[in-house]
């Protein structure tokens, strides 16, 4: 049975298999290999996954939901059409679908998955990944960080010896590996990271300044204003990767105006992201030991990685170009296919080996005699070590006739411990004494599972007390999984075969609530079009057609100006779009 890579992303998500040799992406139901990560529940109640869902985030803003990789390990909620989902469940939808179009590509099930996460993802946040994958009814042992899965993939064994800085930026998330390659063996020197800067940032700042210059309060719009802003932000974004000027044109109801936005203007209004990317740049290269003029290349991973300004940013940070990488969107699935394949024990990539590191400090509390309220955290594992690792420290009692020690462990770079993710507590009896006479050797364990156990032991009594507080599971019974999973399970999706039928209706709904004129006309006469063939039934062939007909049609009116869409309906009869429309045949 075959094990799957998953790249769960902000912005798309996909899944790689390893077949005849190499690492191959799975399609979707729409031929393609990238799947937009958003999630909205329709009228009906059904669910849709990937691209017809981020359409909905203009339409529907209030039944749909997108970037929430950001909210993992977190609180917050979603509320889709009167339902709450957490941020693992939405994901978990997502992981669903890759899971079933994967058991349609490959004709078997599907049961296990290796998931890439930010290289800087905390325990929190990577308990919640496996926790999504148990939703989705997938069994996740291995998460593999997402420059790893990079390098992994990027790397040729006949290139001989060489170190590289992998950028990884995509929609909502950085992370910045210095990985040394050398005899089949990627070694990862040092990782660093901005869970919460992506692509999806520079969109905001230029919906900012379109309201802005057009005097309007972006905060003061509404969800659906908000999200066609965004989604034109992100669209003069992208025409800027080929193009010196870009122009941002909006004509909504509630929102009107215009934006000229050249490179060096979206420069000059995004100095603060810039600022965020420099500082894990900064921080890999001196955790790893190494100059920038040691670097063999960097590696752009990621769809933000296409932006001009940030490759121009990165060429003058580390004085050389980025490599010109033809898979920014899939290396990442690539590479976490290469992994599964490596669980696996595939033959041909038995002799590969791929080694991590401990992306956060982990420690323990001590007393803080300047400020007694914040305990210091003392480090016992420094980030960055290589896995596995095993380290010890001895600590002393620190109050006359102490009979109790409790290791409080955290994880993080934070000084004091409270500005730091705390993992657990474990407490062990000492014989009372004089202050100081009594200790305890505290041993971390860290293995390339993920998995720290931490060992308490009385160095007087020899007694010990020993906790797993890393990597030990998704955080769920399998009782609340299965529960949960029956829950989601309940929520309809519907058949492959309609997912065409599905992604052109939530196009013409995005046009309907972001156009007005003849552009919103149009929209409306495709949507009653839509709705008829449905409702009918129209036969496959016909819908096919139907379905060419009216794609090229919403080509034309995403293209076109107002101007041109004057007269674009003369000839066509006002009530029923389909009838005089004869279509090529099959």
């Amino acid at each position: 049975m075959a094990v799957i890579g998953i790249d769960l992303g902000t912005t798309n998500s996909l899944a790689a298999v390893w077949q005849q040799g190499r690492s191959r992406l799975i399609p979707n139901a729409l031929g393609d290999v990238l799947t937009p990560s958003a999630v909205s529940i329709d009228e009906d109640g059904t669910v849709l996954v990937g691209e017809a869902a981020r359409q909905r985030l203009v339409s529907h803003p209030e039944r749909s939901a997108a970037a929430f990789k950001r909210a993992m390990g977190t609180d917050q909620t979603y509320s889709l059409a009167g339902r709450t989902f957490t941020p693992e469940e939405l994901s978990a939808l997502v992981l669903r679908q890759l899971k079933q179009d994967a058991e349609a590509f490959l004709g078997e099930p599907v049961e296990e998955a290796v998931v890439s996460v930010p290289a800087y993802f905390n325990d929190r946040q990577r308990a919640a990944t496996k926790r999504a994958g148990q939703l989705a009814g997938l069994r996740v042992e291995r998460l593999v960080n997402e420059p790893s899965a990079a390098a992994l993939s990027c790397y040729k064994p006949d290139e001989g010896e060489a170190s590289f800085l992998v950028f990884d930026f995509g929609g909502g998330t950085l992370d910045v590996s210095v990985v040394e390659c050398f005899d089949n063996v990627v070694n990862i020197l040092a990782v660093s990271g901005d869970n919460a800067l992506g692509g999806n940032d520079f969109d905001e700042t230029i919906a900012h300044l379109f309201c802005v210059e057009n005097g309007l309060d972006y905060r003061g719009l509404d969800r659906a204003a908000q999200a066609i802003l965004l989604e034109q932000a992100e669209k003069c974004k992208q025409a800027l990767t080929e193009n010196p000027m870009a122009v941002m044109i909006v004509d909504s109801p509630g929102v009107k105006g215009a934006l000229s936005l050249t490179g060096k203007k979206l420069v000059e209004h995004s100095q603060k992201l810039l600022e965020r990317m420099r500082t894990p740049v900064a921080r890999a290269l001196l955790d790893s030991g190494l100059g920038r003029g040691e670097l063999a290349g960097v590696i752009p991973v990621g769809g933000s990685c296409k932006m001009p300004l940030v490759r121009q940013y990165l060429a003058h940070l580390l004085g050389q170009r980025p490599k010109q990488n033809a898979q920014p969107d899939t290396v990442v699935a690539l590479g976490a296919g290469m992994y599964a394949a490596m669980k696996a024990r595939e033959s041909n990539l038995r002799d590969m080996i791929l080694t991590d590191i401990c992306p956060f400090t982990l420690g323990t509390n001590i007393i803080n005699r300047a400020d007694p309220a914040r305990d210091l955290m003392a480090p016992i594992i420094k980030r960055n070590s290589a896995l596995p690792v095993s380290r010890v420290q001895r600590f002393c009692t620190v109050s006359e006739g102490q009979e109790l020690v409790e290791i409080e462990v955290y994880q993080g770079e934070g000084m004091h411990c409270d500005e730091n993710l705390k993992l657990g507590k474990l407490s062990v009896p000492v014989p009372p004494a004089k202050a100081g006479q009594e200790s305890v050797d505290v041993r971390f364990t860290y293995d390339i599972n993920g998995i720290l156990e931490v060992e308490v032991r009385s160095v007087s009594t020899k007694e010990t007390v020993s906790a797993l507080l890393l990597g030990q599971g998704s955080g769920m019974t399998e009782e609340q999984a299965r529960l949960r999973m029956q829950e989601l399970a309940d929520l309809k999706i519907p058949p492959r075969e309609r997912a065409a039928n599905r992604l052109l209706l939530a196009r013409a709904q995005r046009l309907f609530a972001e156009t007005t004129g003849p552009r919103h006309n149009a929209a409306v006469r495709v949507l009653l079009a839509l709705d008829k063939a449905i409702a009918q039934q129209t036969p496959e062939m016909e819908m096919a057609r139907l379905r060419r007909k009216i794609g090229s049609l919403l080509d034309d009116l995403e293209r076109a100006g107002e101007e041109e869409l004057s007269g674009f309906f003369a000839d066509e009869p006002e009530d029923d779009l389909p009838e005089g429309w004869e279509g090529e045949e099959d």
